[in-house]
């Protein structure tokens, strides 16, 4: 029973053909389309593929981008179900003053972080940990979970790119550089370069230093995101770096929702 995860970013698309709804399944194929390009889905990347038996997706696009999305997607017979943030699920609390104003992407992410942690610690024989889950695209977040898997709240703030452009339209003379990340930058590229780096990973530790102190234990601390590879060198801590963490939370909300239904082993 074939399962197609979407995650619709503020870029690009991302998909993912699963043989199961079920963390763990075998990719059967993937790729990624940029928004511009999401009409030639249906007869590209997607003509040869197999009907999905179900799809779930994650998208933080407007509704315009949805509707594109599900034209694409009347190739087959399969019912198209978006993530929205409730007050709990696949065994995250949400403590958000309003849990459906949560941005989807966020959400997913947290779920498929902490089910990670959970599956690790079980191997090991360990107790559960308080999170930091931090995504590094067009804007960053950095989320806080406890121990029991609540939702503590998170950080919202510009991406690398948004800064820069926002220094280049405000600042006469600023150019959107191609530098490099240095302790003592000496140009001005490598002074915005390190600049907005350092500001993100600033905002990082900021979070697991009220974790720690909050939770009383030190953090699990997980990035995922487009440019998380290119944080990660920078960050004053270690990181798991994981790629798909959204399509991780689809996969783990989707055996709950689905598996019944279609009679897929959780």
């Amino acid at each position: 029973m074939t399962f197609l995860a979407i995650d619709v970013g503020n870029t690009r698309l991302k998909w993912a053909h699963y043989e199961a709804a079920r963390p763990g399944a075998t990719v059967l194929a993937h790729g990624a389309e940029f928004l511009e390009n999401i009409e030639k889905l249906a007869e590209g990347d997607w003509r040869h593929l197999p009907a999905p038996h179900a799809m779930l997706g994650c998208i933080v696009a407007g509704d315009a981008i949805k509707r594109s999305v599900q034209e694409q997607m009347e190739i087959w017979d399969v019912n198209a179900q978006w993530v929205v943030s409730s007050a709990e699920e696949a065994g995250l609390v949400n403590g958000y003053d309003h849990p459906a104003r949560l941005g989807a992407d966020r959400w997913v992410a947290m779920i498929g972080a902490r089910n990670r942690m959970l599956a690790q610690c079980k191997a090991q024989a360990r107790a559960p940990q308080p999170m930091v889950v931090a995504m590094i695209g067009t804007a960053v977040t950095v989320e806080a979970i406890d121990a029991g898997g609540k939702f503590l709240g998170g950080l919202i703030l510009p991406g690398h790119g948004i800064m820069l452009r926002a220094l280049e339209s405000g600042t006469a003379g600023l150019h959107v550089p191609t530098g490099e990340v240095r302790e003592f930058p000496t140009n001005t590229s490598d002074a915005l370069t390190s600049g907005g780096t350092y500001a993100i990973a600033g905002a990082v530790e900021r979070m697991v230093q009220h974790v720690r102190d909050h939770c009383g234990a030190e953090p699990m601390c997980v990035m995922t995101g487009g440019a998380g590879w290119k944080m990660a060198p920078s960050m004053p801590r270690a990181f798991e770096l994981v790629d798909n963490l959204i399509f991780d939370g689809l996969l783990e909300i989707a055996a709950r929702r689905f598996s019944p239904s279609l009679s897929i082993p959780a």
